[in-house]
């Protein structure tokens, strides 16, 4: 399934039939796990090249050095993937937003509104409680994936207000 169609609105959710929308970032993930891999190449390739003594001094380069700069490539590789950690899923109960660091799940009635500022690297939740909880998932490099998904969004917490609407006119 592409990004795009992640972003629409999906009949696949919860029991109750309600839409989901799951949302991930397109380009950070290219430029991660790229980026990975010429970082586990190049620590491979340096590590290949560390042999003989260790300049003016009486230590020489081991097979434990090579392996352990092989380590430190994999190492920093895998700090690069936890980029590609982002993601937001939303159904009518509430949202679910995992970023770099943290998870969050939240109900729609705690969300005043999503935003996506212009000029801002990523969407965001404005919260009643006036905080804003950013969602990386949604970023601005991704461009009209990011526009829909945000759409997407929207409508989900429209719908929700019009359900409180009309329990609230029931009584």
């Amino acid at each position: 399934m592409s990004e795009r169609q992640e972003a629409a609105r999906h009949p696949d959710g919860p029991a109750d039939g309600t839409d989901v929308v799951r949302l991930r970032p397109r380009r950070i993930r290219l430029v991660c796990w790229s980026s990975a891999v010429v970082v586990v190449v190049l620590f491979s390739v340096i590590a290949t090249t560390l042999t003989g003594p260790t300049g003016n001094g009486y230590g020489t380069f081991q097979r434990g050095d090579q392996f352990a700069m092989i380590g430190l490539g994999v190492l920093f590789a895998l700090g690069a993937l936890l980029f590609t950690r982002p993601r937001v899923e939303a159904d009518a109960r509430g949202i679910r937003v995992r970023n770099i660091i943290g998870s969050y799940e939240l109900p729609w009635e705690v969300v005043r509104g999503v935003r996506f500022d212009r000029g801002a690297p990523w969407a965001a939740l404005e919260l009643y409680d006036d905080d804003l909880l950013p969602m990386v998932a949604l970023q601005a490099a991704d461009k009209q994936l990011a526009v829909d998904g945000v759409r997407a969004l929207r409508r989900l917490h429209q719908t929700h207000l019009a359900t409180l609407a009309e329990r609230a006119a029931r009584r």
